[in-house]
């Protein structure tokens, strides 16, 4: 069931991102990483639907972390870009490509080999004083490394630095959410009185505001790959290191698990290159093109 929940939340998730970015790329390139960004985008119908196609994934993805690991889930949360490619194509009408169809097997392969031989599982979670969520700070800091280094460059390499720190704010986001569930877990007053809850929101909203300024730089196909390439690779690493969840580490099982990873992020940058994510009969990477 945790299975059907996480592909679910796959599926909600990459429909949400394409409606998302389908409005976001038309808005003025001087709102990016401006709360106006966000402002001007909640007044559109299409993008509010994109955001509560989101929100259901991440409702799904939640219900799967509840019920699972860190390190379990997010492989096949990685998937969404594969929903986000075959709704594209049952609303622009485009052939699928040979690049798309070995992209999705690549990711759909990575992440069969990464469960089939990692095998993750928890280990204990962290309560809201353990110095291990320091881990999770670390993965803020090089998230905002990034966002700095974007100013003096091009905007597709703008949008894939928004989009991987994006990305890692997100997998930080999940970590949280499955902290803040098990907090709620204990009861209503303990889940209030710790601090998860609340970094939570804050998380979200920066994390939206940079994946949608990713949206506004570039089209789908160059943003929403890295974003989903390092969403469930930080997941996997807070799962580790926060909640002490451990993967199979014999030597064939650790190879096929950075394999499977490989493969994953292989496959997403194949199918990130697919014309038809961006917008109907527009170059998908146009170095300093109009947002």
């Amino acid at each position: 069931m945790k299975t059907f929940f996480a592909l679910a939340a796959a599926c909600f998730l990459g429909i949400g991102f394409v409606a998302q970015q389908h409005v976001a790329y038309r808005e003025p390139l001087d709102e990016m990483l401006r709360m106006r960004l966000l402002a001007h985008l909640i007044r559109q119908p299409v993008w509010l639907l994109g955001i509560a196609a989101m929100v259901c994934g991440q409702v799904l993805g939640a219900v799967a972390l509840d019920e699972s690991d860190l390190g379990r889930v997010e492989p096949l949360l990685a998937t969404n870009l594969i929903f986000a490619l075959v709704i594209a194509h049952l609303v622009y009408q485009e052939p699928l490509s040979r690049a798309v169809w070995w992209g999705g097997l690549l990711v759909t392969g990575g992440v069969v080999i990464f469960l089939a031989f990692g095998h993750p599982e928890g280990g204990r979670p962290a309560g809201p004083g353990s110095v291990r969520w320091v881990w999770a700070g670390v993965v803020l800091v090089v998230a905002a490394a990034l966002v700095l280094a974007a100013a003096p460059r091009s905007l597709r390499t703008k949008a894939m630095l928004f989009a991987a720190a994006a990305g890692m704010l997100f997998g930080v986001q999940d970590a949280l959410t499955r902290s803040s569930l098990l907090m709620l877990g204990e009861g209503l007053a303990a889940g209030l009185r710790s601090w998860q809850p609340y970094a939570l929101v804050v998380i979200a909203v920066v994390a939206l505001l940079l994946a949608q300024s990713a949206f506004d730089a570039a089209p789908i196909g160059i943003s929403l790959p890295a974003m989903t390439a390092v969403e469930p690779i930080i997941g996997i690493v807070l799962g580790i290191v926060v909640f002490a969840e451990h993967l199979r580490l014999s030597e064939a099982a650790l190879a096929a698990e950075v394999a499977g990873l490989v493969m994953i992020v292989a496959g997403i940058g194949v199918l990130g290159r697919s014309s038809f994510l961006g917008k109907p009969g527009q170059d998908t990477a146009p170095e300093g093109g109009p947002g």
